[in-house]
């Protein structure tokens, strides 16, 4: 909402503007009116809405036309005055003030009217049958009032209602000549209605009404109160409220009926807690909050983000597979203004046997797209309306910065749960392969996949020593410009050199990158022997893979292949995240010798306990 309002009043000479103000500063009609009363601001805690409003007169006989002009491009609402005993002064109205406001200000974003007919004690009859075809005509002007400075008649309400006007404008909402809310206003409350609708059967019932009613006006309603409302739409038309609870058609005629009545208040103030501003779009403030990132630390998404994420899964998982299909994808993301997955998550993360998104998976593109893109994360949880939903601030209580990763290096441990692994290899080495073997795809699997569906990440879940951890694969473009060494160890956690055992050239591409970038770095490396269920030949560099890993202290290279009929070995994956959470343990000596036997073994433990209490995990869901 706006934090102050600027209400300019004008019209002819002699119709009472002037003493308007005056009549409403001292609360008594004026003795002496001087040509021009000075701007007055009213304080925010003595005006209805607690905003500040500056009032602001104009004075022929004082200023200038290019006065006047500059003040209306100032004014948030502008109220003409007439005189109810001066035919002239109403005639002015259409005839001259009107065309010169519309002349000076921008058609898309005209400022609200309100005809003020003054001098209502003068005469006996009302000029309203004269003012309603004006307002009729010109869908600027939002209201008239007809007030008396000398009596105090209306003063008061008249600056409430253009304070209103410009707060709650109608406008945006609502087209009078048909009668009904404007596409964008039911679109947003449509929006509203679907996250207010937490399990998702089209029916907001009692429960999910309250914590709506608490939500936006900080207080539940009564259950005769709610018997009431429900009875109004029920009254009005036939499928308004449907077991007990108000459907989508019943929300949004309640909202119509609320505008209607003159309280655009009520859907003003709905909107606006839902993260709406005057063109009902959300705001930048709602979707992007602000949250600070210190260098060299990464974003993950904490324990309540993930219950949220859950419930909405839950909520949309219709048939309770424990995959999303496409269509349940699309519900899921109806509460956005763009579908924000394409194909290639589907290739990104684990899917069922239907090539449909598993509830694991799911978790873990979210958790890729906080660790890469944060603002887009945010803005993905307001649109889901986190914020609101769990009584937060903002989408950022959502997130957790985690440590400065040059400390976890001295202090040799983590609390980090994602760990980035970029991995480098000459073009068809297998880097893909290895990232599609990570979510359990075989090579006879992976050639199913179009071109243009295919993913540089690859992401889900490993067990180390009992712990569960993401590991977020990135396949590196050959011709992609690495990073200097202190950069590079800051980019990833750990880093996969992949080579075809029966390509002679591949494994030279791995040795100069690791030697160009990699050999003065603390970030660990790992050798993969990719295609190992092909015939091994002879590399064409001055050392063996096995050679060059003696020299530089690697690990030996680590024969993989995903050609195979079963799901791929995920050992291999295990091992990189336990480098990644132990860089000071990765280099071979004979100190960790048994690290690498113990991280196994472990590993292979708890990926079978995991995948048993995932297994219950389903059946209790």
């Amino acid at each position: 909402m706006r934090k102050d309002v600027r209400i300019l009043l004008v019209g002819e000479p002699k119709v009472g503007k002037t003493s308007l103000i005056m009549s409403l500063v001292s609360e008594e009609f004026p003795d002496e009116v001087p040509l021009r009363a000075e701007e007055i601001t009213i304080p925010a805690d003595v005006t209805p809405e607690r905003v500040p409003t500056h009032i602001v007169d104009y004075s022929e006989a004082e200023q200038s036309d290019e006065q006047l002009y500059q003040e209306i491009s100032k004014a948030n609402v502008i109220c003409i005055v007439y005189s109810v005993n001066n035919k002239k002064s109403i005639e002015k109205v259409t005839s001259h003030w009107i065309p010169l406001i519309n002349d000076r200000t921008d058609k898309d974003s005209r400022v609200p009217l309100i005809l003020v007919g003054n001098k209502s004690d003068l005469v006996e009859h009302s000029s309203m049958e004269t003012i309603l075809p004006i307002m009729n005509q010109y869908q600027d002007i939002e209201t008239c009032v007809e007030c008396s400075a000398k009596n105090l008649k209306n003063i008061s309400e008249l600056f409430y209602y253009a304070q209103k006007a410009v707060l709650h404008p109608t406008g945006p909402l609502y087209c009078p000549e048909e009668k009904e809310m404007k596409p964008s206003c039911v679109k947003a409350l449509t929006r509203i209605f679907k996250v207010s609708d937490l399990d998702n059967d089209g029916i907001l019932n009692d429960n999910e009404l309250n914590f709506f009613q608490r939500t936006c006006f900080n207080t539940p309603l009564a259950p005769q109160a709610l018997e009431d409302v429900k009875n109004v739409v029920r009254r009005n038309m036939t499928d308004g409220v449907q077991d007990n609870g108000l459907t989508l058609k019943g929300f949004l005629f309640l909202h119509t009926l609320f505008i209607q009545r003159g309280r655009h208040e009520t859907t003003w103030t709905v909107l606006r807690r839902f993260g709406y501003d005057d063109d009902l779009e959300l705001t930048q403030e709602y979707l992007f909050p602000l949250i600070k990132i210190p260098p060299d630390c990464t974003t993950e998404l904490n324990h309540n983000a993930y219950l949220f994420l859950q419930s909405v899964f839950d909520k949309h998982d219709k048939d309770r597979d424990c995959a999303l299909s496409p269509e349940e994808v699309k519900d899921l993301f109806k509460v956005f203004p763009y579908m924000p997955w394409g194909p290639d998550v589907n290739n990104t993360v684990c899917t069922n046997d239907k090539g449909w998104i598993t509830y694991q998976g799911y978790l873990s593109q979210w958790t890729l797209t906080t660790y890469l893109d944060v603002q887009r994360s945010l803005e993905y949880l307001g649109y889901l309306g986190y914020s609101i939903i769990y009584e937060q601030e903002s989408q950022a209580a959502a997130m957790t910065v985690t440590r400065n990763k040059r400390i976890d290096l001295q202090k040799k441990q983590t609390q980090r749960s994602v760990f980035r692994c970029n991995v480098v290899g000459s073009p068809g080495s297998g880097k893909s392969g290895f990232l599609q073997a990570f979510l359990g795809r075989s090579l006879q699997r992976q050639r199913t996949i179009r071109e243009d569906h295919k993913s540089l990440y690859a992401i889900s879940t490993t067990y180390v020593y009992g712990q569960e951890k993401y590991l977020l694969l990135h396949e590196v473009m050959p011709e992609f410009d690495f990073l200097g060494p202190d950069e590079a160890d800051l980019s990833c956690d750990v880093v996969c050199l992949v080579y075809d055992v029966n390509n002679p050239l591949s494994f030279e591409y791995c040795a100069k990158v690791y030697k160009k970038h990699f050999m003065d770095s603390k970030t660990p490396c790992m050798l993969i022997a990719a295609k190992s269920d092909l015939h091994e030949i002879r590399q064409h560099y001055s050392l063996t893979p096995l050679e060059f890993c003696r020299r530089h202290k690697l690990h030996p290279p680590q024969p993989f292949t995903c050609n195979t009929s079963d799901v791929p070995i995920k050992d291999l994956y295990t091992k990189l995240t336990t480098m990644a959470m132990y860089p000071h343990l990765a280099q071979v000596d004979s100190k960790n010798s048994t690290f690498w036997l113990r991280a196994s073994l472990g590993a292979t433990v708890f990926a079978v306990l995991g995948f048993a209490m995932y297994r219950a995990l389903l059946k209790q869901r």
